[in-house]
């Protein structure tokens, strides 16, 4: 099982990046799929998740309106559209498929990760 995620790159501040992050060796459509991501020198923290069939998102309160995460299913790809990008947004991010059908903000609930892809927001 291998989760693959890439879009991350240098942008300004306003800017607008999209992450991706495709799974092979199985598929995960029955699965919650997530993003999280650190900052140098702080902890891993929760982004967002998308349930199973992406009727249910949820959102940090830190990039809720700005950030939307989807699924596409047959192409087994999550993905995280980031707009009006912050400094603060800068950090690793990480995909993961949650155990459950749904997915949380605990980083204990998903069992497969990313290697991460690197967002720099300068301003």
């Amino acid at each position: 099982v291998q989760l693959q995620a890439s879009g991350g790159g240098l942008m300004l501040a306003g800017g607008s990046l999209r992450l991706s992050c495709v799974a092979s060796g199985r598929t995960f459509s029955s699965y919650g799929m997530g993003w999280f991501r650190q900052a140098p020198g702080k902890e891993r923290e929760f982004v967002a998740v998308i349930s199973w069939n992406g009727g249910t998102t949820v959102y940090a309160d830190s990039v809720k309106g700005r950030f939307t995460i989807s699924r596409d299913n047959a192409k087994n790809t999550v993905y995280l559209q980031m707009n009006s990008l912050k400094p603060e947004d800068t950090a690793v991010y990480y995909c993961a498929v949650s155990r459950y059908s749904s997915g949380g903000p605990y980083s204990y609930d998903y069992i497969y990760w990313g290697q991460g892809t690197q967002v720099t927001v300068s301003s």
